[in-house]
């Protein structure tokens, strides 16, 4: 298996399209309501697209009507990273897979649930893997 964290950028290029490859490396956005995964409804996980890692499951998904799959956490404590994001005249936090630090959306203090947080991930950030 490749270690995704000494992969060159001409690596990720030829690993990811296009799209994969400015949301996950460049920390892109696709367009709202564009996604494959914004209104998936289907029981399984969601995985980074771009080393495999499960970062979100589908009982923590919710339709936060934002345009973009929204969960309410990750899959375990330590599937995601977070940092600070001030890119485009704003304060955002950017949430990160931890095993490939790829890009894959932010979270916002405005969710459902006991944390108040609403994940807002890009579907073309992720994979999904129905379950059997």
């Amino acid at each position: 298996m490749t270690d995704t964290r000494t992969m060159t950028e001409d690596e990720w290029r030829a690993k990811l399209s296009p799209e994969q490859y400015h949301v996950l490396r460049e920390g892109g956005t696709e367009r709202a309501f564009t996604g494959k995964y914004d209104k998936n409804k289907t029981t399984g996980e969601y995985h980074c697209a771009a080393c495999g890692q499960t970062v979100f499951e589908s009982q923590d998904k919710y339709d936060s009507g934002s345009g973009w799959p929204s969960f309410t956490e990750p899959a375990e404590g330590d599937a995601v990273e977070t940092r600070s994001d001030t890119s485009h005249g704003m304060t955002r936090t950017e949430v990160l897979c931890s095993s490939c630090e790829s890009h894959l959306g932010h979270v916002f203090p405005d969710g459902p649930g006991e944390g108040g947080l609403r994940y807002c991930i890009n579907s073309a950030a992720l994979d999904f893997e129905p379950e059997d």
